[in-house]
């Protein structure tokens, strides 16, 4: 784990001296480099007093590389198609998928289907006809709706022009069949 090079980028960027961390957190000069220079581990004791100083949560010290933020450039989305709709995949993070999902007029996304998770659903544009169960409902730009994606679901353009759809879909288990 690279926590002292993470400290030492945190305190760069605050534009914090080593002087002034070793007055606010009473650790010495030296222990510090040390532990900027990955050269100690601190207790989570020590490491809860620099984190408290820096103005930044202990857990954030504790991230692998591999849980910080993860940014998708626009023009790096991967895009699918599925039937008629376009699908460009905006990011995902564990079992979180978010979408945009572009309905030609009358595109289903196909018979009603089920599969473990949630699903909630912002449309940008158009509009639609969501239905779950016995639940039925016409969507336009600026509604949202969310279901737990076990109970067969379905939705369709019912508008005359494209309807595009923001779709986050959480799940612990691997949702490569979807979308």
């Amino acid at each position: 784990m690279d926590i002292g090079t993470k400290i030492r980028a945190i305190r760069n960027r605050k534009k914090i001296t080593i002087a002034q961390m070793c007055e606010g957190t009473g650790l010495s000069k030296g222990f510090i480099s040390n532990v900027e220079n990955n050269n100690t581990s601190p207790s989570i004791n020590t490491l809860n007093t620099i984190a408290s100083f820096l103005g930044i949560p202990l857990s954030y010290l504790l991230l692998e590389k591999k849980q910080h933020m993860r940014v998708i450039r626009k023009d790096k989305r991967s895009k699918s198609t599925f039937n008629d709709l376009k699908i460009e995949h905006l990011t995902s993070k564990g079992g979180l998928r978010m979408m945009i999902v572009e309905f030609p007029p009358g595109a289903t996304i196909g018979e009603p289907h089920a599969h473990e998770g949630e699903e909630c659903h912002l449309v940008l544009e158009g509009k639609i006809l969501a239905e779950q169960g016995e639940d039925s409902i016409i969507a336009e730009s600026g509604d949202s709706f969310s279901w737990n994606a076990s109970v067969p679901h379905f939705v369709k353009n019912v508008g005359n022009q494209k309807a595009v759809v923001l779709v986050s879909i959480y799940s612990d288990t691997e949702l490569n069949d979807l979308l």
